[in-house]
């Protein structure tokens, strides 16, 4: 038997390469933090803009090109800029709820804080299903969730409707993570398929 797979949905992953300096960590740990559901995230929703995070929104931006080339590989001179971004603080016993990010294509999860051997980020498939039959086993092809480890320095890329979560947190020290999303900036469709839009 052959299967063809159609219409994968690609998760990137990325390697910072590098410890975060000094600079980084203490201006990402210590940020005024808001309550969040089951966690916290920054009050400032834009901290890639602050030029202390210069070298990591660069690591980041080009992440995202990358990423975009080799799923999407856009014709014209369409880019994706990086929008809203924040940081996730999870302590022990707390969890960051199912959600997805409206108003954005790809979004981002980075690893500031992160435990491999515990922490993962669970992805979720929620098209309706007219007839549910129980597996005996499950694969990429059956499972309604699947989870990706996680850990310090890792970049996880992502089409921004994929649902997520993080499940309760046991590890000693807080997970701590920024999320960015993104949206296109260039020449969309064709002018000649009367689809053509400029943003």
């Amino acid at each position: 038997m052959i299967i063809n797979n159609l219409f994968p949905t690609p998760v990137g992953s990325f390697e910072l390469g590098r410890d975060l300096s000094e600079i980084e960590k203490k201006h990402l740990f210590n940020l005024e933090q808001l309550p969040n559901l089951g966690n916290a995230k920054s009050a400032n929703s834009w901290v890639l803009k602050e030029k202390k995070l210069n070298s990591l929104r660069l690591f980041l931006n080009n992440s995202l090109q990358e990423y975009f080339q080799a799923t999407m590989s856009p014709q014209d001179n369409v880019k994706l800029e990086i929008t809203q971004a924040w940081v996730n603080y999870t302590k022990h016993g707390q969890y960051h709820h199912k959600h997805a990010h409206p108003n954005s294509i790809i979004s981002g999860v980075f690893y500031i804080q992160a435990a491999k051997e515990i922490d993962k980020l669970y992805f979720y498939n929620e098209s309706y299903q007219q007839t549910k039959i129980a597996p005996k086993e499950f694969h990429v092809y059956n499972a309604d969730s699947w989870w990706l480890p996680t850990e310090t320095g890792q970049l996880l890329l992502f089409p921004s409707r994929l649902v997520h979560m993080v499940a309760t947190t046991t590890g000693e020290e807080d997970r701590i993570s920024l999320s960015f999303n993104s949206f296109y900036k260039g020449k969309l469709g064709s002018d000649e398929m009367l689809t053509g839009l400029t943003i």
